[in-house]
């Protein structure tokens, strides 16, 4: 099987990454319509850490982890690896010793659409991680694949050079043409959320605030009492 390594594609620009590295998931995805989110199954091996950074994509043969190899000479300072296969695999391509590489280099995380293995090791580093799977399996390092081409998770398309972002709540991924627009919108989210949460610590309601009793009219929810709900007293 041949393959192809893309040098130099085109990135996302930073400072419109750091912006986006200021929002979780989910700000990220409304902000853009509630589009470019991988998978539930993606998960984080650690809590409380939120990355966002450039995809370099790896495409890989099930249980060979060889482009991943190639990949590490392709990254910088401020990527994140983005690695999927040909076909569904839950075998441990990454661990420890790519993640002691990667973090040389300057490289933020790894997302990975396969198994991951030495979770220990690499919470203990520092260095973040999401995948599909956790596994010991070993892999080899025998098949061609290809690096920084468009590769697809979950239905989602990711390109060299898009942002990417991750946290406890998944992993999303920003068109790198729509950065910019994306971390504008985000912020303003942020804003009509932080406004409608003092609303809430004052005591409004939800169901005022976004007027949602008129909803429930609508749909033909009514309100009873116990007692006309049961029947109680008759």
């Amino acid at each position: 099987m041949g393959g192809v390594i893309v040098t130099n594609p085109p990135k996302a620009d930073a400072k419109d990454v750091e912006a986006l590295a200021a929002f979780g998931v989910a700000t990220v995805s409304e902000a853009m319509g509630r589009t470019g989110l991988l998978g539930p199954s993606i998960r984080p091996v650690q809590q409380g850490v939120r990355v966002a950074g450039t995809a370099v994509t790896v495409l890989s043969w099930p249980g060979d982890n060889l482009m991943i190899h190639a990949a590490v000479e392709q990254c910088g300072e401020g990527d994140i690896l983005v690695v999927t296969t040909t076909s569904p695999c839950t075998d441990g391509l990454f661990g420890e010793l790519f993640a002691t590489a990667l973090q040389k280099r300057g490289v933020r995380g790894v997302v990975l659409n396969t198994g991951i293995r030495d979770t220990q090791e690499l919470r203990d580093m520092g260095f973040a991680a999401w995948s599909r799977a956790v596994s010991s399996q070993g892999t080899v390092k025998a098949t061609g694949g290809s690096v920084n081409v468009p590769i697809a998770i979950d239905g989602q398309v990711v390109r060299a050079g898009d942002v990417i972002v991750a946290d406890d709540d998944g992993v999303v991924v920003v068109p790198r043409e729509k950065a910019r627009e994306t971390a504008e919108r985000s912020e303003a989210r942020e804003a009509k959320e932080a406004a409608t949460r003092a609303a809430f610590l004052e005591g409004q309601l939800g169901l005022d605030r976004y007027g949602l009793r008129d909803t429930l009219e609508r749909l033909g929810v009514e309100y009873r009492s116990y007692e006309e709900y049961t029947g109680a007293g008759s």
